[in-house]
């Protein structure tokens, strides 16, 4: 990876066949899982492909927060006043566009409005490589339900004791209770590639000691890295403020192992975004 980025708008040809799904998740909150997102998509973006971030943190929204954004709608107007899936998405300067949710309100997704939902990202079917799906942490409803509408799940994890207790605790629930069994793996805010290896090695083992048929990839680390903080600071992407950044290179390199993702074309039982096919859990 050089220095340089684009902002343009110019983007590669369409993959064939719906957009790939990423639910990126965590068991507990500050192990860096929006900065995750929106880093991501920034990258992904840069590569040529058309990015939709949709902040499915419904009560502690902060994707626009982090970008430094103001947009006049959020999913809140989607739900209840009327408002397109086109009047809520909201074009980044960084290539990729977010669709915001409302912040302190919470809002529990009835079944109503996650059919709601999928019917109003129909549209995007057409227009979008990779819909990233930042959860809030934890095992609530939505966060379940959105692990289970995606065709793939990214568990962000730091090594931590309580983070790694969390993240078996998500994998647990969604593996014994909706039958969901592959994940991939990031780690944020390793001290080294050694650190990182031993948390993922923790989380793995404890899943096929104890959770038969689970599929644990480690898709890739990120280091404790200062950049990130003054990026943070300032509201902008670091691995647009910091491209060279050990840190950003990181994150380039899982997008480009999402990239090389299979992706799965076979309805397995679960909700899918724009798949017709519908499992509601309550």
């Amino acid at each position: 990876m050089t220095g340089s980025h684009t902002k343009g708008k110019s983007r590669g040809p369409k993959a064939p066949g719906a957009p790939q799904v990423l639910c990126v998740t965590s068991g507990k909150g500050g192990v860096g899982k929006t900065h995750l997102c929106v880093n991501l998509a920034c990258v992904l973006s840069r590569m040529g492909k058309r990015v939709v971030l949709l902040d499915a943190d419904m009560g502690l929204a902060n994707v626009d927060v982090i970008l430094g954004l103001s947009p006049e709608k959020n999913l809140f107007h989607l739900f209840h006043e009327g408002a397109k899936v086109h009047d809520i998405l909201f074009e980044t300067p960084y290539g990729f566009s977010i669709l915001p949710a409302p912040s302190g309100k919470i809002l529990e997704l009835d079944t109503g409005q996650k059919l709601e939902l999928l019917e109003a990202l129909d549209p995007l079917e057409a227009e979008a490589d990779y819909l990233i799906v930042d959860t809030a942490a934890g095992i609530g409803k939505n966060v379940l339900y959105f692990n289970i509408a995606a065709q793939e799940r990214l568990l962000v994890l730091v090594p931590e004791p309580t983070s790694l207790t969390d993240v078996y605790a998500q994998v647990k629930v969604l593996k014994l209770d909706y039958g969901v069994e592959r994940f991939r793996v990031v780690v944020n805010m390793a001290k080294d590639e050694a650190a990182a290896r031993e948390a993922y090695l923790k989380l793995f083992n404890a899943c096929d000691h104890f959770l038969s048929g689970i599929s644990l990839d480690l898709l890739g680390f990120i280091p404790k890295d200062l950049s990130v903080r003054a990026a943070v600071t300032a509201q902008v992407p670091f691995v647009h403020a910091q491209p060279d950044s050990p840190a950003a290179k990181a994150v380039v390199g899982i997008a480009e192992s999402i990239k090389s993702l299979e992706t799965t074309q076979r309805l397995d039982g679960n909700i899918k975004f724009f798949w017709k096919k519908l499992l509601f859990q309550e």
